[in-house]
């Protein structure tokens, strides 16, 4: 029975993830990856996969990346994980919130330029139809 831990290269991990090797390493740098070596080559285990997966994960999901490492520095501390759970529901609490204000604001400024769009257009047409008698007249942009 074969009880080794799979072991990945740099490659492996950056074509089972597309992403670029660069990026590894940039995560590596920032302490939130931290593989053994054989040689002068970097090896990962399954855990460094799981890490990465979630890095990307918290990435995609808008987290910092103070936010990613300190939700990985918790896993590590916790063995039951209760306090990681915590603070990634916390975290994603917060998020939503933001993005919830986004997409408001984004539905104003869509609803301010469909107005704005409106205008522009009607006058256009009374330009093209020859109501407007004066071009000095204040233009809907300004």
């Amino acid at each position: 029975m074969d009880t080794q831990k799979p072991i990945f290269s740099i490659g492996d991990m950056a074509g089972e993830l597309g992403i670029s090797t660069r990026a590894i390493r940039f995560y590596e740098d920032q302490g939130m990856l931290a593989p053994q070596r054989a040689g002068g080559n970097r090896v990962y285990a399954a855990r460094d996969l799981a890490r990465l997966k979630l890095i990307l994960r918290g990435k995609r999901l808008g987290f910092s990346l103070s936010d990613i490492r300190e939700l990985l520095d918790l896993y590590d501390a916790d063995r039951n994980h209760l306090e990681q759970l915590r603070q990634t529901l916390d975290k994603g609490r917060v998020r939503i919130a933001e993005l919830e204000q986004q997409m408001t604001e984004l539905a104003q400024t869509l609803q301010e330029l469909r107005e704005h769009e409106a205008l522009i257009l009607d006058l256009i047409k009374q330009r093209e139809a020859g109501a407007c008698t004066s071009p000095s007249e204040e233009s809907p942009t300004s």
